[in-house]
């Protein structure tokens, strides 16, 4: 029996997984396989309820604009005061694209104002000018970790995300866009609460980050002094990196 199991809930996969995001997911599985962690994922839809406690790990794809405003509705709904509770407890919560963008106060699309969850300071307004696409790279610097690396992937999004003031992003941009195209940032980071435009999937190309995650999330359950929360943060080294 494994040692350790990562807990994952990901919110409306069946709706929310263009760009072949369902890959994170896979990505973290393996990860943990490898490793000899137990994995289980467990699947929020339309009116399904979320026990915050159950999870380590919340993830939230992207999806086209009309899946998007559906299933934004029905987080803010049956979703958010749990959302904020995994949040306020150290959970993991990892929006990519279209669940970035509801990770914040809201997405003005037209004349549509899609609701977000307002985990973070953000909103995101669909502006005039080309969608912003291309391959990206951005340089990060995450807690636990000594130094900065870079994370990869390919953006393709309309609308342009705007921090608030008190806003950390998660990276600066090195190649690419990033949240406006104009700001030099890409995506945010609120202690665990991780947002960003790169697909790619995220995950298969930056199999650090992967491991970053996991090691986040589990460090949660070690034991208090115990030498697992070491070992674990150990991972996320690019050089101790099983795909290098």
């Amino acid at each position: 029996m494994a040692e350790r199991t990562l807990r994952v809930c990901a919110l409306y996969p069946d709706l929310m997984n263009i760009y072949a995001d369902r890959g994170n997911l896979l990505l973290l599985e393996r990860r943990c396989q490898w490793r000899g962690i137990g994995f289980e994922v467990v699947a929020a839809g339309l009116g399904e309820g979320i026990d915050p406690d159950a999870h380590d790990l919340f993830y939230i794809g992207g999806a086209q604009d009309r899946d998007q405003a559906l299933c934004a509705q029905d987080m803010v709904d049956t979703k958010r005061e749990a959302l904020h509770a995994a949040a306020d407890a150290g959970r993991v919560v990892l929006g990519v694209c279209g669940g970035y963008q509801l990770l914040g106060h809201h997405y003005q699309l037209g004349d549509e104002r899609i609701p977000g969850v307002e985990l973070v300071d953000l909103h995101t307004v669909r502006e005039d000018g080309p969608r912003l696409i291309g391959n990206v790279a951005i340089e990060v610097r995450l807690p636990g970790l000594t130094g900065t690396r870079v994370l990869a992937g390919f953006e393709n999004h309309g609308g342009r995300t705007h921090l608030g003031p008190g806003a950390q992003p998660l990276g600066r941009v090195l190649k690419g866009h990033g949240n406006t195209g104009a700001s030099g940032f890409e995506g945010v980071l609120r202690d665990h609460v991780i947002g960003t435009y790169l697909h790619g999937p995220l995950l298969p190309k930056n199999a650090w980050f992967a491991d970053w995650l996991i090691a986040t999330a589990l460090a949660l359950r070690c034991p208090p002094g115990g030498g697992n929360l070491a070992r674990y943060a150990s991972w996320a080294r690019p050089t101790g990196s099983l795909l290098s």
